[in-house]
């Protein structure tokens, strides 16, 4: 069963930064993208950031590029999300998820393109 568990999530003022990280676990073979989406409440869960594991290839939402950074260490099979410059709208719960290449893919920001989700992480920015 694969398990991605992520961590780092908080309470930060505007303008801050924070870091979250997505730790694989029981994951045969490898992902094809790692990914992390965010949703508040009442709205669908959108892509923020999407990373290719093979290549390190990444994909931003509009709404964060220049702000975030999405990187991976294959040795702790663990992603990250680096978010500086946060603002209120920010605010959400923040999940990890992963693509296999025997999904379907509807496109490197599409919820439906991932198979393994994480648990959710809260990130909460105050202006």
């Amino acid at each position: 069963q694969v398990q991605l568990v992520e961590s780092g999530g908080g309470s930060v003022q505007a303008g801050g930064s924070l870091r979250l990280s997505c730790a694989v676990s029981d994951y045969t073979g490898s992902p094809d993208r790692m990914a992390w989406f965010r949703q508040t409440p009442g709205k669908e869960r959108d892509g923020v950031a999407v990373i290719v594991t093979g290549g390190d290839r990444t994909y931003y939402a509009d709404s964060v590029k220049g702000r975030f950074t999405i990187s991976q260490d294959n040795a702790k099979n663990t992603v990250y999300l680096q978010m500086n410059s946060l603002k209120p709208e920010d605010t959400a719960i923040y999940y990890c998820a992963a693509r296999s290449i025997h999904h379907v893919d509807y496109g490197p920001l599409r919820y439906s393109s991932y198979r393994y989700w994480g648990q959710g992480t809260r990130v909460t920015v105050s202006s």
